[in-house]
């Protein structure tokens, strides 16, 4: 299979025609059309250029991605989670960097329409659906159990954080970027600015795959943030107890990842069981959810396998869509992953007893 012909074969599927508004269309045809279009082609230069484009955000703000979970009122879709699972599913078929990036934005604008005080919502709801202010998250580090890794205490009219993020997305590319800190048993939500600063640095993690999504590590000292800018505060045991719950959307990024595969590969027994492993994502309740995310993560890492070998001697080149997107199946085997998750990962690669 030639390079050439590998995109043509990805490019398959509807899609927006010029001059067509993709927001009034399929939000999921409208997302394979883009994927297809633009970040499927440039998916190599966006790695070789070492971070996502504003102009490819820019476009996902103009089909209306940026509110995806948005309310109406908002000038959000307040799409449905199937459909909102559909449409990561294709973006992160056409380019995982870009779609890693939005997908933090995404996930501050749902919390935010769920959770966030009057006050918030009206100063940042609808720039973020718009896509005129972009935000990523620094969520994972204060919400394991242990010691806490960023600790906030309130100051008068201010919250001061402490602390260090090891991942954050989207750095240098978003405007706000909702931070998760420990004060006690509670974990405070904040909705901090993005920029570096004397008490807010941020240096680049070294990733073998995504290194365009500008992933770095985030290390705050007593960065000051106006109390006015909490979004919500929740005890961490109630956090825990609900964590399964949400792994179900970033189980698309691997389904995606392996669209890309069965797409490129062409009709094989793969396409019967990529339906199968989302279904399972689909059925099951948080406790199968661990389970169905290994599941995913572990198809999408034997579908890049198979890419590779139907692509040939030329899958071994730097930059190749199939040696690309094997590196970007080893990331997802560890991104966002769970004790119960890497348990059962462990089992289904081999390496543990079922």
């Amino acid at each position: 299979m030639t390079e050439g012909s590998a995109l043509r074969r990805l490019r398959a599927g509807p899609g927006t025609g010029p001059g067509e508004d993709a927001r009034v269309t399929d939000p999921v045809a409208a997302a394979r059309g883009l994927a297809a279009d633009l970040l499927a082609p440039e998916a190599a230069a966006v790695e070789a250029a070492g971070s996502v484009p504003r102009t490819h955000l820019d476009r996902l703000a103009d089909a209306g991605f940026h509110g995806l979970t948005g309310p109406a009122e908002a000038g959000g879709a307040d799409a449905d989670p199937a459909t909102v699972a559909a449409v990561v599913e294709e973006l992160a078929a056409g380019d995982l960097a870009t779609t890693f990036v939005w997908l933090q934005h995404l996930g501050v604008v749902g919390r935010l329409r769920s959770a966030g005080p009057p006050e918030l919502r009206a100063a940042f709801l609808a720039d973020l659906c718009a896509g005129r202010r972009r935000a990523g998250i620094a969520l994972q580090a204060a919400l394991r159990p242990g010691p806490p890794a960023i600790r906030a205490r309130r100051d008068g009219a201010e919250l001061v954080l402490d602390g260090a993020v090891p991942w954050v997305t989207g750095w240098g590319l978003v405007d706000l970027v909702l931070v998760a800190a420990r004060d006690g048993d509670d974990v405070l939500f904040v909705l901090a600015d993005a920029r570096d600063g004397p008490t807010l640095t941020a240096t680049p993690q070294p990733m073998v795959a995504v290194a365009a999504s500008r992933t770095v590590e985030l290390r705050l000292t007593g960065h000051r943030v106006p109390a006015g800018r909490l979004l919500h505060t929740a005890p961490l045991a109630d956090l825990l107890a609900g964590d399964a719950a949400g792994l179900r959307l970033n189980g698309s990024l691997a389904l995606g990842l392996a669209l890309r595969c069965t797409r490129l590969v062409g009709p094989s027994p793969l396409d019967d069981e990529l339906a199968a492993v989302r279904t399972g994502l689909d059925t099951a309740g948080p406790a199968g959810l661990p389970g169905a995310r290994a599941a995913a993560a572990a198809f999408a890492h034997r579908a890049s396998g198979a890419l590779v070998a139907a692509t040939g001697s030329s899958a071994v080149r730097t930059g190749s869509v199939a040696e690309r997107t094997a590196r970007e199946a080893a990331f997802l085997l560890v991104f966002g992953s769970r004790p119960a998750i890497r348990a059962e990962l462990l089992v289904r690669l081999g390496a543990a007893g079922g």
